[in-house]
């Protein structure tokens, strides 16, 4: 490899692309390689919270211990806004948006005793 060349990993759709750059090339190239930063394996959460009043929230994030924190400033959702302080009680993480937002559909669909039992 060239001094001051790195590897570098793109992505686009589905696919990953890895390639050599040099410092410029680039610029020179007039391209961008990465437009926004990788994701990890597991970069999306569903989370539940119990509420000062005892019920239920499930949501959706890429970072918890922000939305969590977001949820009892009561600057999270409209629902929890009234019902701080919130406990993390459950949370499952996935490689991709749409089975997070998948299974955050599937929770919110349980009852609350299915919900208690999940949490259990």
């Amino acid at each position: 490899m060239r001094r001051g060349a790195r590897t570098v990993t793109a992505t686009a759709g589905r696919s990953a692309f890895r390639f050599t750059t040099t410092p410029g090339a680039a610029a020179v190239a007039g391209f961008l390689p990465t437009r926004r930063p990788l994701r990890t394996v597991a970069d999306h959460h569903v989370y539940v919270l119990r509420c000062a009043d005892d019920t239920l929230y499930t949501g959706y994030t890429t970072d918890v211990e922000r939305r969590v924190a977001e949820h009892d400033a009561g600057e999270g959702a409209k629902y929890t806004r009234g019902r701080t302080p919130v406990d993390l009680v459950h949370v499952e993480s996935f490689a991709s948006r749409s089975a997070a937002m998948s299974r955050e559909h599937e929770i919110k669909a349980l009852s609350r005793a299915e919900k208690e039992s999940l949490i259990d």
